[in-house]
């Protein structure tokens, strides 16, 4: 078992930064892809970004490339992921997971394990 709690989220104004981060512990946390996802309101929940278990190789949605930044730090049993030049479309609930194996996948649905949300609220 692997839990993972998120944290981070929060209101800013459009055009700010903010910086999520996800917390692991149980199994080995370097044994695990990672991602991050989002689901807005009446939205299906969509990939955001993920990272491979070494951080070596990473993956972005196009509607967050350039603009997000995926990262991890094994030895803290921590991913990350800094959001920068935040628009009002970015605003949804932020979820962290992962996926057992060294390589990510785009598709939540092949992801174990999952965190409990994080609220980002983005104003125009």
């Amino acid at each position: 078992q692997v839990q993972l709690v998120e944290s981070g989220g929060g209101l800013v104004q459009a055009g700010g930064s903010l910086r999520l981060s996800c917390a692991a512990s149980g199994r080995t946390f370097s044994n695990y892809a990672m991602g991050w996802f989002r689901q807005a309101p009446g939205n299906e929940r969509e990939f955001v970004a993920a990272i491979s278990w070494s951080g070596g190789s990473t993956y972005y949605a196009d509607s967050v490339k350039g603009r997000f930044t995926i990262s991890r730090d094994n030895a803290k049993n921590t991913m990350y992921l800094q959001m920068n030049s935040l628009k009002p479309e970015d605003t949804a609930v932020y979820y962290c997971a992962a996926t057992s194996g060294r390589y990510y996948y785009i598709y939540p649905s092949l992801y174990t394990y999952w965190g409990q949300g994080t609220q980002v609220t983005v104003s125009s």
